[in-house]
């Protein structure tokens, strides 16, 4: 666990090889994507060059049958609750941090995409919407030759902006601290406060992309969310919605 300028970890050969090459075999082709402005997450036409691919059962059944047989059982295994408490328990010190013993109360959910992001596809520095609690990029290329485009850490050279979440800022407000690295089988992931800022690099070269499987752990606060029983399924495409961590004092 690195701690600086927030809680995060790299973890490279994150998979078995032979998974991994499996995991590229069964990439989704760039005809199963489409644009995120599309897809009701962000506004309208935002981030022409990024696509997605949800990991839910009604999308992953519209992929070819070998590639939809390797989804399956993977997206099962992703969204379980048994890994995402395993991640959230992993960052519980920060997760305490950010919420204190209200944590014990909170319901967590997860979800996951397939991205390409395509040439001159860049975020500037952000610490992510509010409702997430961990972000996860799991790098998935051929081959280390593209290390450079790796999602990259700042911090503000204003040492007490701090941000709740949601609006993306200019480069020239912060200081890079780092880029992780954009390597085959490796694995970027942090926990979500008012200091997790990190962004994407301007990419620059023709013609370049990247493949990242996304994984975030959502946090639910709301009256509506103590509403909702706590045995709620896991799965593909479930709607993950439960009470993971007790107070441990």
């Amino acid at each position: 666990m690195r701690e600086y300028p927030y809680a995060h970890i790299y973890v490279e050969n994150v998979f078995p090889e032979d998974f991994y090459a499996g995991l590229r075999k069964n990439w989704p082709t760039a005809e199963s994507l489409f644009c995120i402005g599309d897809s009701g997450r962000v506004a309208k036409g935002a981030y022409p060059e990024r696509f997605i691919l949800p990991v839910t059962q009604a999308e992953i059944q519209k992929l070819d049958a070998d590639r939809r047989a390797f989804w399956l059982e993977f997206g099962n295994w992703l969204l379980s609750l048994r890994f995402m408490n395993a991640m959230i328990e992993k960052f519980e010190p920060y997760v305490r941090d950010r919420f204190g013993d209200a944590m014990a109360n909170n319901y967590y959910g997860a979800e996951s995409l397939v991205v390409q992001d395509l040439t001159n596809y860049s975020i500037g520095p952000h610490t992510d919407s509010p409702h997430r609690l961990l972000s996860m990029l799991f790098y998935c290329p051929d081959d280390d030759s593209r290390s450079h485009l790796g999602t990259s850490i700042y911090i503000p050279n204003d040492p007490e902006l701090r941000c709740a979440g949601g609006p993306h800022y200019l480069h020239h407000r912060f200081r890079k601290v780092k880029t992780m690295e954009y390597r085959r089988n490796s694995l970027f992931a942090f926990i979500k406060n008012d200091r997790s800022f990190h962004g994407v690099e301007p990419i620059g070269e023709q013609p370049v992309g990247r493949d990242v499987l996304l994984y975030d752990v959502r946090v639910e606060q709301s009256e509506a969310a103590a509403e909702v029983t706590p045995t709620a399924v896991s799965g593909l495409g479930a709607k993950i919605l439960k009470r993971l961590i007790s107070s441990r004092n």
